[in-house]
């Protein structure tokens, strides 16, 4: 049974804590080791579905894109509403647009724009540790250094976790709470935006302060934000302060700057957009704040699910290594007395895990393309043998030993 014994030494914001346990036997460690092992066996069958369903989404995604550009139609006057073309993909450029502008009765915020956030911070204590692993007199001793500090912090920090409490409590809540508005009629000429599209709406810039007076006798306006503290310059634990932010400007009465500009592909379905279901399955439901043509837009797109595709693809095989790792780790403490041998083990099963995980995730690859693209496929599962084959050659044949 393991035994604990604890120590402490440090000021208010700062101290160590030293435990100490004794060292785990061979049966301890190879039970260890075994729970490791179930988790690899996990994440080793996980891999080749990961790696798979990928090459099938990249493919599809990347034919969606090819039909989308091959029957989209670009609206010239987006404030015109063509009957003949309902229920077709289209794509169009221009001004955002809204009725009326967002508020807050409570600050006295007004704009007009397609979202409205305020966010509320709160000075909080937060716990920051750093430890550090090393063996004496036949323990194993972790020692930890926890240290405190103030900060404005969105989330509210719950100091019933910290290591020491005492001296450092966070209030439960924030007396004043963050929210997001959204308009309900957001439009791009005379076609209404669907609620996929409007959530595309992201390019959050910060409301400036300068020109508003403080909303009430509590509250100190300072730089572009609302402080609800006695001295901005030196917050106490449980002072807020407030910011707004906007997003996709739009024009309407009130509006005093040019209104932000996107493009969208969607379908169009009467005076309202959509999103577009492809023949492979996939939906087309495109927004991004900028002027582009149509070809731009699915340049962006396929970039997009290239990026993707490769991150999936380096996941799965970190995720395949990592398990085939777990799954021979009893290897590493079976020799884990005998420190030379336990290194070169260690260095032999992680190249080991590196070349198997390659050939096989290649393979997996090659067969997700097997039914779209076979000749690519082949070439695929003739670079998986490399791996192997240079392993091979590096073993010495029995007459040369």
């Amino acid at each position: 049974m393991d035994k604990h014994l604890y120590t402490e030494k440090g000021s208010r914001d700062e101290h160590v804590k030293v435990t100490s346990h004794c060292k785990p036997g061979f049966l301890d460690r190879l039970s260890e080791t075994a729970g490791g092992m179930a988790i690899g066996v996990l994440m080793f069958a996980l891999s080749f579905y990961l790696l798979f369903s990928n090459e099938g989404r990249a493919l599809q995604t990347a034919n969606s894109l090819n039909e989308g550009l091959s029957l989209v139609v670009s609206l010239e006057d987006v404030n015109f509403v063509n009957q003949q073309i309902d229920g077709k993909l289209v794509h169009l450029t221009g001004p955002l647009r809204t009725s009326k502008p967002l508020f807050d009765p409570n600050y006295g915020i007004s704009i007009q724009a397609a979202k409205l956030k305020r966010q509320v911070e709160m000075y909080q204590w937060v716990e920051y540790d750093d430890s550090r692993e090393y063996e004496e007199n036949g323990e194993v001793k972790k020692e930890t250094r926890y240290s405190y500090n103030t900060e404005w912090k969105s989330e509210v920090v719950d100091s019933r976790k910290f290591d020491r409490e005492i001296g450092h409590e966070n209030p439960s809540a924030k007396a004043v709470e963050c929210f997001t508005a959204a308009a309900h009629d957001i439009a791009l000429g005379k076609f209404l935006l669907s609620k996929g599209l409007i959530e595309e709406i992201n390019n959050f810039k910060q409301i400036s302060l300068a020109k508003l007076e403080s909303p009430h006798a509590e509250i100190i306006v300072d730089e572009d934000y609302f402080y609800h503290s006695s001295n901005p310059r030196r917050p106490e634990v449980g002072d807020l302060r407030v910011s707004f932010f906007y997003a996709g400007l739009s024009e309407g009465e009130s509006m005093q700057s040019p209104a932000d500009v996107v493009t969208v592909v969607a379908q169009q379905r009467g005076s309202r957009l959509d999103s577009y279901k492809t023949k492979s399955g996939d939906e087309l439901e495109i927004l991004y704040m900028e002027s582009l043509s149509a070809k731009e837009v699915f340049e962006r797109q396929h970039e997009g699910n290239f990026m993707k595709t490769w991150a999936l693809r380096v996941g799965g095989w970190l995720m395949m290594f990592v398990g085939i790792n777990l799954m021979t780790r009893i290897l590493h403490t079976l020799v884990d007395w005998f420190p030379v041998v336990r290194d070169l083990v260690n260095l032999g099963l992680k190249l080991f895990a590196a070349s198997v995980a390659t050939s096989l995730s290649l393979l997996t690859i090659a067969v997700g393309w097997l039914f779209y693209r076979p000749i690519w496929a082949l070439l695929i599962a003739v670079l998986a043998l490399v791996p192997i084959v240079l392993a091979k050659t590096r073993v010495p044949s029995k007459k040369n030993q």
